[in-house]
C-alpha cells in the first residue's frame, strides 16, 4: 500500500466511525466486484449453446436479443436469472459491507436486481431495489400491480431446456390478461411498481429527510453512468448541501466527482474487497 491509499483508508475509517447515519448506494460495479460478472468466462461457461446458436456476446446485451419465439426467449432468461439470482450464495464482499454498516442507522438504495444485499444479511425493509428483482415476474404490459416469485418456475425451465428452448407449457402467461410475462426489471414504461416498491420508496425518502444535516456517510458502491440520476447525482447533491456529510465512492473508472465536494469525498479505485476489508480492520 502506498501512503495515499493508507491515508484514504485511515480517513474513511474515521469518517465511518464518527458517522451517525450511512446511506448505501449499490450499482452494477459492486456485484461485479463480488464475482457476479456478465461477460468473459462466467458468460461463456454458462451460455455456450446460446452463444453458438445466436452469437450472443455477454449477458447484459443478450437481454435485448430478439429471440424468435417465447420458448427460446424464456430458455435464455431462465438461465440468466438462475445464474445471477438463484445459483450464487451470499458473497464475502456484500457480507463485509453489511458488517461495515450494520451498527449504524443505515439504508440501501440499489439498481442491482440480484438480491445480494438481502442474501448477505441486510433486512428486506432496509433495501430499496428501485429497478426490480430477478426473483419475480410481472405482466409484460403491466396490466395489474402485482409481481410473482419465480424460483420454482425458473428452475423447472432450466431443467427442461433442450436446444435453447423450453416446453411451450412452461411459457409464463399473465394470470389477469393472459398476455406475455417479463422479468420484473425496469426495461420499459410497463415496469410494475407494486405496494412493496412504494413502501420502500417512502422509507428511503423518510431516511433522507431524517438524516438531513446529520453526520452521514454516502457510501457509493460501483455506480456508473447508466442510471446516474438514481444514486450518483443525488449522492453528490446531498453531500454538497450537508456540511456534515462525507461521500465515500468506490469507482475504478469514474472516481472523480463534483468539484464542490472535493474536500468531502474519499474515492477508491482499488479492488473493492481489499478496501472494504481494510476499512473493517
Amino acid at each position: 500500500m502506498n501512503e495515499t491509499y493508507q491515508q484514504r483508508i485511515s480517513t474513511g475509517k474515521q469518517a465511518i466511525e464518527d458517522a451517525e447515519w450511512i446511506l448505501v448506494g449499490g450499482g452494477a460495479g459492486v456485484s461485479a466486484a463480488a464475482g457476479i460478472t456478465y461477460s468473459r468466462k462466467r458468460f461463456t461457461e454458462n451460455f455456450a449453446p446460446f452463444i453458438e446458436k445466436y452469437g450472443l456476446t455477454d449477458m447484459y446485451s443478450s437481454g435485448f436479443y430478439p429471440f424468435p419465439t417465447q420458448e427460446e426467449r424464456w430458455a435464455y432468461w431462465a438461465k440468466h436469472i438462475f445464474v445471477n439470482r438463484y445459483e450464487p450464495s451470499a458473497t464475502r464482499l456484500f457480507e463485509d459491507i453489511f458488517k461495515l454498516v450494520k451498527d449504524k442507522n443505515y439504508f440501501v438504495i440499489t439498481t442491482n436486481v440480484d438480491s445480494q444485499f438481502e442474501k448477505s444479511g441486510f433486512p428486506t425493509e432496509k433495501v430499496f431495489e428501485v429497478q426490480g428483482n430477478y426473483g419475480y415476474l410481472q405482466c409484460a404490459k403491466g396490466c395489474h400491480n402485482k409481481v410473482y416469485f419465480n424460483e420454482t418456475l425458473i428452475k423447472e425451465m432450466v431443467n427442461e431446456t433442450v436446444d435453447c428452448k423450453i416446453p411451450s407449457e412452461l411459457v409464463p402467461k399473465c394470470p389477469v390478461c393472459g398476455g406475455s410475462m417479463d422479468p420484473h426489471l425496469r426495461i420499459n414504461q410497463y415496469f410494475v411498481q407494486n405496494e412493496k416498491w412504494y413502501e420502500l420508496n417512502k422509507t428511503y425518502n423518510q431516511f433522507i429527510q431524517d438524516s438531513e444535516g446529520k453526520k452521514i456517510i454516502y457510501l457509493e458502491l460501483g455506480v456508473g453512468f447508466n442510471t446516474p440520476g438514481i444514486i450518483r447525482y443525488p449522492f453528490e447533491q446531498m453531500t454538497h448541501h450537508n456540511k456534515n456529510a462525507t461521500l465515500i465512492r468506490f469507482n475504478k473508472e469514474h472516481p472523480e466527482g463534483a468539484k464542490e465536494n472535493r474536500d468531502k469525498t474519499i474515492a477508491f479505485t482499488e479492488d473493492m474487497q481489499d478496501v472494504v476489508s481494510a476499512l473493517l480492520k
